[in-house]
C-alpha cells in the first residue's frame, strides 16, 4: 500500500515513515501542498496522510485535487488543532477521518485499515481462499493453519491485492504499491515478488490475466 504523507515538521515526518515502512507500507513524504499535487498526478495512493498547517497554506485546500482523481486515495487528517469546529471542518471538506497530535502509530495503523476496508466495501479483515486464510488486522498469512513468513514486500504486494480481492490489479498500481520516488527497481521485479507469493502461499491463488494484471483467485485451478 503507498502513501502520500503531506507533514513539514521533519522529524514527525521521519517517525511516521520508519514506523509505516517497518508495516511494509511505501511512504513518500512531501511538505508543501505544491508537492503534494505534483505527487497525486504522479502516482497513485492509497491513502493520504495530511496535516492541516503547512507553510504554504491550510492542507485541506489539497482536498479538490484528491477527489478530482479516479481513484480517490482516503485521506486522513493529522493535526494538532484539537477543536470539534476543526474536525467538522475537515470531514465536511472530505477528509474520512481525523486525528489529533499527539497521536500513537498503532492507533494511526488501525485508522488506516479502517478506512481501507471501508473504500473496498467491506468490513472483514480476514479474507480467507480456501485453505489460505489473509489476516489485515494483525499482518498474518495462514495456509492450512500453519504461519507463512512474509518478507516487507511480499506483504505490501498481497496487502494491496487483498485489500480488493475482487479487483484485477494492474502492474503499475502493483509497481506503486512497492515502490516510492526514491526506490530502485528493476523492470521484471514485480514478477520475481508475485513468483515468490505463490511459491509461499500455493500457486493457484494469485491469478494472471495476460495483459490485464493481477488478482487473488478465490477458486483453486484458476490460473
Amino acid at each position: 500500500m503507498r502513501i502520500l504523507l503531506v507533514e513539514d515538521d521533519v522529524d514527525l515526518a521521519a517517525a511516521v515513515c520508519s514506523y509505516l515502512r517497518a508495516k511494509a507500507f511505501v511512504v513518500d513524504v512531501v511538505g508543501r501542498l505544491d508537492q503534494a499535487r505534483a505527487a497525486l498526478l504522479t502516482a497513485q495512493y492509497s491513502a493520504v496522510l495530511l496535516d492541516l498547517h503547512l507553510e504554504d497554506g491550510d492542507g485541506l485546500s489539497l482536498m479538490p485535487a484528491v477527489r478530482a482523481l479516479r481513484d480517490q486515495p482516503a485521506v486522513i487528517v493529522l493535526t494538532a488543532r484539537d477543536q470539534v469546529s476543526d474536525r467538522i471542518r475537515g470531514l465536511d471538506a472530505g477528509a474520512d477521518d481525523y486525528l489529533t497530535k499527539p497521536y500513537d502509530p498503532e492507533e494511526l495503523l488501525a485508522r488506516l485499515r479502517a478506512v481501507q476496508r471501508r473504500s473496498g466495501g467491506g468490513d472483514s479483515t480476514v479474507v480467507q481462499l480456501g485453505s489460505l486464510q489473509i489476516d489485515l488486522a494483525h499482518d498474518l498469512v495462514r495456509r492450512e493453519g500453519v504461519p507463512v513468513v512474509l518478507t516487507q514486500k511480499e506483504w505490501a504486494l498481497l496487502r494491496v491485492m487483498a485489500m480488493r480481492p475482487e479487483r484485477i490489479h494492474t502492474r503499475d498500481a502493483l509497481q506503486d504499491a512497492l515502490y516510492g520516488f526514491h526506490d530502485e527497481a528493476d523492470s521484471n521485479t514485480l514478477e520475481v515478488f508475485v513468483s515468490r507469493l505463490r511459491r509461499k502461499l500455493g500457486r493457484e491463488h494469485i491469478q494472471t490475466l495476460r495483459g490485464l494484471g493481477y488478482r487473488l483467485a478465490f477458486f483453486a485451478g484458476s490460473t
